[in-house]
């Protein structure tokens, strides 16, 4: 046995609901011994924060460097779906998610992506059909299925669907679901072939629904959607059947907190301390079986140390018995990871934009701020000449959405509540296909924007006629190689020059991200069209 260190403290005892003084021994990565004692220093130990659900993706930074920002809130593990990267490079991206976390102290545990792509009305840049999907759930480096987005294609009984779900059952790995507004014998159906959460829920009668069939609810507080103050009452109703997760969180607001500010919302509005704390560092443990400590002797030592339990200031992150945080510096040292990515996009014109038509009546997406739910209607736009043109007198903007993985016309749509004025937007981050998506009230300003992003193949675009924003993302189109810092510094930048230009909503890159995720009502567009997705047909 090495020698053992120790730290002492308050020691938060979730599993038991205690608080008592203590000095916890660390040897090997494990927790050797605890020993109460009386004179100890006036900080607070306890198990670490776990992001239930979340693609790291979204963060716009690698897990390593994830990692390096998040340890300093307290996380020590997250739930973590590959399937955006999956979606552009297939089982390679799974592969270098799964290398590039092995470097970063934090625990990421990782899931097989269970639709990708998610849908059959879009095209991606790989497909894992069942057997590669069997290939991950087979590998120990893989603890679940991820969520089953293809809610219709369970209810149905798709052949593909089911065995995915049967390959996870063989391997004893739960199944995370996917299923907004789903309620009633649908519900019931979906959750008896064996799916277990849900973060979609977006109403607390839809969230009671689920889990009076057995179903567990993850509450979601992302940059976009945002379903805490919906929900955070099954906090007290349901403690042992909720977890935290964040789903989708941009760099900037990473910087700013992780699950610890769910804690703090929390218990702010009267929760019980040992109820939430079991929500955000228990729960995912005995559910995807994680090998994670929770203070006891003989577990693996990870856990923080907070200054107190009103601010949780993080003072010290550990994990197997080493600290990667401490004193408000991250320990981790520098880590160049290696490039992925898959782009094949050609440059575009202004007349690649226009939109002939004899029908000046058009279905419009309306984004809703916070919700990636949308709403859908019909206007009447402006036609000139067979043309259809954006009508930002009524906040009715084109959005177009371009194959990137080969040459292909572009799909070309309507959009509403972006603001934009005398601007465009573009990115590549476009759930969960990750094609080139762009809003704008002037297709020469939009052609620019995607320009921009074919060149660098990869980022976030936002021009005028005398600026430019640009964040590359040379990583799958999808993530920097830079830190947290560099990446969500940059994009307060961008964001605050999109707003400038007209835009209301808080996260607008985030919000555009989500246009094109056809498994979310009420209407999306992919790459292919406009699309209903109550019906899921094309227009």
């Amino acid at each position: 046995m090495s020698e053992l260190i120790s730290v002492s403290g308050h020691i938060i005892d979730i599993v038991n609901r205690r608080f008592y003084k203590g000095i916890i021994y660390i040897a090997d990565s494990k927790i050797h011994s605890i020993v109460e004692t009386e004179n100890v220093p006036d900080q607070f130990i306890l198990p670490g924060f776990i992001d239930a659900h979340i693609h790291i993706e979204s963060s716009m930074v690698t897990p390593y460097e994830f990692a390096k920002i998040a340890l300093g809130h307290g996380t020590v593990a997250t739930v973590s779906d590959p399937h955006e990267i999956a979606n552009v490079c297939g089982l390679d991206g799974v592969a270098y998610m799964i290398e590039n976390a092995r470097q970063a102290g934090l625990k990421f545990f990782f899931g097989a992506p269970s639709c990708v792509p998610a849908t059959n009305f879009e095209n991606a840049g790989a497909t894992l059909d069942s057997l590669a999907v069997k290939s991950l759930l087979s590998s120990d480096d893989i603890w679940y299925l991820s969520e089953m987005m293809n809610y219709p294609g369970v209810l149905n009984n798709d052949p593909e669907v089911i065995a995915k779900i049967q390959y996870a059952k063989e391997y004893k790995k739960p199944v995370d679901g996917h299923a907004p507004g789903l309620m009633g014998d649908d519900a019931k159906a979906y959750i008896r072939h064996g799916i277990s959460t849900d973060h979609e829920c977006y109403q607390l009668d839809e969230a009671l629904n689920k889990l009076n069939h057995g179903m567990k609810i993850i509450i979601r507080e992302g940059s976009a959607a945002k379903n805490f103050e919906a929900l955070h009452t099954l906090i007290g109703t349901h403690p042992d059947m909720v977890m935290f997760c964040s789903d989708d969180k941009h760099p900037d607001d990473l910087m700013e907190g992780h699950i610890n500010v769910l804690v703090k919302r929390a218990l702010a509005l009267g929760y019980d301390l040992f109820d939430v704390l079991q929500i955000a560092c228990i729960n995912p443990v005995h559910h995807y079986r994680l090998p994670l400590g929770l203070l006891r002797e003989g577990d693996n030592a990870d856990f923080i140390i907070v200054s107190d339990t009103n601010s949780w200031e993080v003072k010290q992150t550990w994990i197997n018995g080493r600290p990667f945080y401490s004193d408000k510096k991250c320990l981790l040292p520098h880590f160049p990871g290696r490039i992925i990515n898959k782009f094949n996009s050609s440059f575009i014109s202004p007349d690649d934009l226009v939109l002939y038509s004899d029908d000046e009546s058009v279905p419009v997406i309306e984004a809703i701020d916070g919700s990636l739910i949308t709403e859908k209607s019909l206007a009447i736009l402006p036609l000139n000449d067979g043309v259809l043109i954006a009508d930002p007198k009524q906040d009715i903007l084109k959005i177009c959405v371009i194959n990137r993985y080969e040459k292909a016309i572009p799909a070309i749509g309507f959009i509403k509540n972006f603001g934009l004025e005398g601007c465009a937007i573009a990115s590549t981050v476009a759930h969960d296909s990750h094609n080139i998506i762009a809003v704008g009230d002037d297709d020469v300003l939009l052609s620019r924007a995607i320009n921009i992003l074919v060149h660098s193949k990869g980022g976030l675009s936002a021009v005028t006629a005398t600026e430019e924003k640009h964040i590359p993302l040379p990583i799958a189109g999808l993530m920097s190689d830079q830190s947290v810092d560099i990446v969500g510094n940059m994009y307060s930048d961008i964001s605050s020059f999109v707003k400038s230009n007209g835009c209301k909503l808080h996260a607008p890159f985030m919000t555009l991200s989500f246009m094109a995720l056809l498994v979310i009502p009420k209407i999306k567009i992919s790459d292919k069209g406009m699309f209903d997705a109550e019906t899921f047909r094309f227009y």
